[in-house]
């Protein structure tokens, strides 16, 4: 792997129009390899005991898994998909943000496999996933 620092402002970018810039994830840093990002527990992100989703957090860790995975390839021959994804929920949050740090832990030529944590304000691990982004050659026509 390389040492290939992303700038985040312009990852961000990536977030116009889709669930990221929904759900209010900010990406923090990024490298070749590794990914952090934060997302606010609020009401776009509550289940209805408001208490932060479940889901959300799961769409955090793919999100920093497949932009992660979309930053290590020639995104002209390759295409990132999440292949599959598991996530163990240990606590809740009910207020301010969510950080995820994503790292790569597997670079296969079809395949990355990422472990991705996610922790509240004050660091405690609330959810752990495991994530498998394939990789696939752009067809051409």
């Amino acid at each position: 792997m390389s040492d290939k620092i992303f700038d985040p402002v312009q990852v961000n970018e990536l977030n116009k129009g889709t669930l990221m810039e929904q759900l209010g994830i900010e990406y923090l840093e990024a490298r070749e390899g590794y990914m952090k990002a934060r997302m606010p527990v609020d009401e776009r992100t509550f289940q209805p005991y408001r208490i932060l989703h479940g889901g959300a957090s799961i769409a955090l860790a793919e999100t920093l898994a497949s932009v992660g995975s979309a930053l290590a390839v020639d995104r002209e021959k390759y295409l990132v998909k999440g292949q599959n994804v598991t996530a163990t929920h240990v606590r809740s949050a009910t207020s301010g943000w969510v950080f995820g740090e994503a790292e790569l832990i597997h670079k296969g030529r079809t395949t990355h496999l990422w472990n991705v944590d996610i922790k509240d304000e004050k660091n405690r691990l609330l959810s752990t996933c495991r994530l498998t982004i394939f990789i696939a050659p752009i067809s051409k026509p």
